[in-house]
């Protein structure tokens, strides 16, 4: 990554770094609830709504960014993830609600790993061709 491609990313910074903590942090509440034999709590569905702004957020600032005239490296690979992204959340909600034993645990568990690699794909499609 160039420090010019990074200047002119508007999903790397410190809400993308904050959304991928965040996450991580989830996924090892709900790992340790899976691993226990416990479903999903609140603490696990307020840390999907957490995320879920951090990311519309995030969606917000690449939305803005394009709208300012910016373009990502791969528009179209850049738009699915971005889609995929602000999905993710809300899909772990629903299937652990569906399913209110330790396997909803896990399924916001890998929810929670996979957000974080979308958000790093997220940044290589912006930067293919330098932003």
């Amino acid at each position: 990554m160039t420090s010019a491609a990074a200047a002119n990313s508007p999903v790397d910074g410190i809400l993308a770094t904050a959304s991928i903590v965040l996450s991580l942090l989830v996924a090892v509440w709900a790992l340790v609830a899976a691993v226990r034999h416990r479903p999903p709590d609140r603490v696990q569905f307020a840390g999907l709504a957490v995320l879920e702004l951090a990311l519309l957020a995030l969606t917000v600032l690449a939305l803005v960014a394009v709208g300012g005239g910016d373009r990502p490296g791969e528009p179209g690979a850049f738009f699915g993830y971005l889609v995929t992204l602000v999905c993710l959340p809300p899909l772990a909600w629903v299937l652990a609600r569906m399913e209110p034993t330790r396997w909803g645990s896990a399924i916001v568990c890998a929810v929670c790993l996979v957000a974080p690699v979308v958000v790093v794909r997220l940044q290589q499609t912006w930067e293919v061709l330098g932003g």
